[in-house]
């Protein structure tokens, strides 16, 4: 995406319209993932931390400010996610859901198609390999 004469180029941040679009899309996924009954109980009782984190690591990586490293150090995806037994089943149901939430937005076909094939690349990158 670009904007003016020049092809200044735009993050996916500003072409959604800011954090908003995150805070809405972290919402839709984690109102799923509260109801699936494999996924939750990998989550704590409270969703809170999680969604502010997750909306500020997604803010962050599609282009918006650096809060989330300001405040929690570098994503280190794999290291964070460790603790948890994430086999096939847990990575398709998390993609499943956060597909769902981005297809229930907005956001335009091309951005939706970037942001869906990083996700998918994510969820795999996290995957136990044994699995």
């Amino acid at each position: 995406w670009h904007r003016g004469a020049v092809k200044e180029p735009v993050t996916v941040f500003e072409v959604v319209g800011g954090e908003a679009f995150f805070e809405a899309l972290v919402d839709r996924f984690y109102a799923a993932v509260a109801i699936d009954p494999l996924l939750r109980p990998m989550y704590p009782d409270d969703l809170v931390d999680a969604k502010a984190h997750l909306c500020g690591f997604l803010v962050q990586y599609w282009g918006g400010p650096t809060t989330y490293s300001d405040e929690r150090g570098h994503p280190r995806l794999r290291m964070r996610h460790v603790p948890f037994v994430i086999g096939r089943p847990e990575r398709d149901a998390w993609y499943h859901h956060m597909a769902a939430a981005l297809d229930a937005s907005d956001a335009l076909p091309e951005v939706k198609n970037v942001m869906r094939e990083y996700f998918d690349n994510a969820a795999t990158a996290i995957t136990i390999a044994a699995t």
